[in-house]
């Protein structure tokens, strides 16, 4: 590709987004703590631009701050505009950065993920003067091609009145050969009016369509905050929390973006809202729905959240209030289960509706583990109806803060102890009193997390992680054959209890109070208690400090002795170890597949750290098992280089 320089139009006033924006310019109002500026160039760095123009107005002095600071200080040149100068006149004044070559135009309020290089490579064997990206958005569709894709004007209405014509929307994002300055006169102007004066000499403004793919243009509060919670649903989160705030024991549902310089103090309570830069909580408030900071608050609605409403027709729902089983509803959860999840509104209050498929084995399992779980104790979302034949159940809506969500948001020692600790509380009561009545649950009872299907993690491991995530094929398969089997034959012989088998971060729920409760049991089986342990103390979810993890261990331990006077301390710590090596194998094993096979990329970013624990668990086992040993330090190695 030939050189090319960039133009970022950051001078605009943001008049839509005021009051935001006395205190903020628009192009530094942070996504999950990057401006969303400094978004915008990251992708443009992509095509290696030599030059980066950046024009500036209001609250200039922040922007040129910002660029001193960033990432791309070195490619940048500023040019401050008194008065502004407009789309056209901007690019006219920045012509001494961009004159040489082609370059590219992206607006600095756009979030989208168009191919940046397919618009440059279109627009270079084109020979047009300019390319357009465009989509089909019947909110901004006023650019009128022909059946080309040339551009012919810019209206809202047809006013050729020529049906071979075309309206559809410009994205903010264009490439232009260094001719096209020639149509800007000096001082302010519109690039539309450059446009088309160059067609009127005969030149070609073509487009390139990007319909389907994703793009918000912030410049509204409503529409910032959609980009905010959407860019958090893509990453499989719901809360954002800068690394040097603190959420103490506050309450927090819903999508929640807490910025740098912002702060939440104990016993506030925080819902589907976005702290900026500034903003105080204090003690006893409630916030929903907002956009906050020093000295602003913008109501926004639950338009701005990413989940759409749809409609669906479900006969159990008529058993519940639902004329015709037809009701709106939202899906709901970002985990890598297969089923469907939707929240489901009945009066004051809302449920939650699960979908599965024919094929889905655990359907009924799930069913009959909610009831046993219910009548001994375990808090689990009550189980409201079901239609076994359609595969479909009706569930207490337990809300969105997971305890990986709650800990998104930096929480004092004591608070971390105090939710861990009534975690593993219930985890004792799934081991020892529930376990006791194991036989009331044939369903369980009669599923064994044993020798096979521990061997079936380790292959799950190897398949979906060191085959397609890290593309290692020539290995002794042999001799970690024998490994894995004596590792499975190990941890099978352990003493079992009730197992969750999915015991970490994402399946605990904080509800109203701080209170844990558990979800996506379905799994769960006959097995060593210390698997479950490893899960959650061992999360690469949620990375608890290694004090922390022992005084935990500690509480787990001592309350077992509690419970069960001849409870073994030194056997069960025995067991740790081998089922730590299991479960992380498993958790990596999850990962790749989910990543690799279901296309959820945000799983990729937990595989660090459940390759640093098995790295450490296999030099502290190498012993026994050197082969695994030799192929994780291998992989080090190879992620090194």
């Amino acid at each position: 590709m030939e050189p090319i320089t960039a133009f970022i139009p950051a001078a605009g006033l943001g008049e839509r987004l005021r009051p935001i924006t006395d205190h903020i310019p628009k192009p530094l109002l942070p996504i999950l703590g990057t401006p969303v500026i400094e978004t915008v160039l990251h992708r443009i760095s992509r095509l290696a631009p030599t030059a980066i123009a950046v024009n500036m107005h209001h609250r200039w002095e922040q922007i040129q701050t910002w660029a001193a600071s960033s990432a791309y200080a070195r490619l940048i040149s500023l040019f401050h505009e008194e008065p502004i100068l407009g789309t056209g006149g901007a690019i006219k004044n920045a012509s001494s950065c961009l004159k040489e070559s082609t370059f590219i135009v992206h607006n600095s309020d756009i979030v989208s993920d168009i191919d940046l290089s397919s618009l440059v490579e279109s627009h270079l064997r084109s020979g047009n003067i300019a390319t357009l990206a465009v989509h089909d958005n019947d909110k901004f569709n006023n650019v009128w091609i022909d059946r080309a894709g040339n551009l012919s004007y810019v209206a809202k209405q047809n006013s050729a009145a020529d049906s071979t014509l075309c309206k559809i929307a410009f994205m903010g994002i264009a490439v232009y050969s260094s001719a096209f300055l020639d149509f800007l006169p000096s001082g302010s102007s519109s690039v539309i009016d450059a446009w088309l004066a160059a067609i009127r000499s005969g030149q070609t403004i073509g487009t390139l369509d990007f319909s389907g793919s994703s793009w918000t243009d912030i410049g509204t509060p409503h529409a910032y905050a959609f980009a905010v919670f959407d860019t958090l649903k893509r990453q499989g989160r719901i809360v954002y929390a800068h690394a040097s705030t603190t959420c103490g024991n506050a309450e927090l549902q819903g999508y929640i973006v807490v910025e740098q310089g912002s702060s939440i103090n104990d016993n506030a309570f925080v819902s589907n809202s976005i702290l900026l830069p500034g903003a105080r909580v204090a003690s006893g408030s409630r916030i929903e729905l907002s956009i906050l900071g020093a000295r602003f608050h913008v109501s926004i609605d639950t338009a701005c959240l990413p989940e759409r409403t749809q409609a669906l027709s479900i006969p159990l729902l008529e058993k519940f209030g639902s004329p015709g089983g037809r009701a709106n509803s939202v899906c709901i959860g970002t985990g890598g289960s297969d089923r469907t999840f939707f929240r489901i509104p009945r009066g004051e209050t809302t449920f939650v509706l699960m979908t599965c498929k024919d094929s889905d084995k655990d359907y009924e399992r799930h069913l009959a583990l909610s009831r046993f779980f219910r009548r001994h104790g375990v808090p689990v979302p009550e189980l409201l109806g079901e239609d076994i034949p359609m595969k479909h159940a009706l569930f207490e809506d337990l809300g969105d803060l997971s305890l990986y969500a709650w800990l998104a948001c930096r929480r004092t020692t004591d608070h971390i102890l105090n939710v861990y600790r009534k975690v593993l509380d219930i985890l004792l009561m799934l081991h020892t009193s529930v376990t006791d009545h194991a036989d009331d649950c044939m369903l369980l009872r009669e599923r064994t997390f044993d020798w096979e299907h521990l061997r079936w993690e380790s292959n799950y491991f190897m398949d979906n992680y060191i085959g397609n995530i890290m593309q290692i094929h020539t290995i002794d398969q042999k001799l970690l054959d024998d490994e894995f089997d004596r590792l499975a034959r190990t941890v099978d012989a352990f003493d079992k209890v009730i197992l969750h088998r999915d015991f970490q971060s994402q399946n605990i729920m904080i509800v109203r109070g701080n209170k844990p409760r558990i979800i996506d049991f379905q799994g769960a089986r006959m097995g060593p208690a210390a698997y479950d342990v490893a899960s959650l103390l061992w999360d690469p979810y949620s990375c608890l400090h290694d004090v922390v993890r022992d005084m935990l261990l500690s509480h787990y331990i001592n309350r077992r002795k509690e419970i069960r006077t001849d409870f073994d301390e030194l056997a069960f710590r025995e067991t740790i170890l081998p089922c730590r090596l299991q479960r992380h194998m498993q958790a990596l094993g999850a990962y790749g597949y989910l990543s690799h096979v279901k296309g959820k990329n945000h799983f990729l970013r937990h595989i660090p750290q459940a390759l640093a624990y098995l790295k450490q668990e296999s030099a502290e086992a190498q012993s026994s098992y050197p082969a695994l040993h030799r192929m994780l330090a291998d992989i080090h190695e190879k992620t090194e280089h």
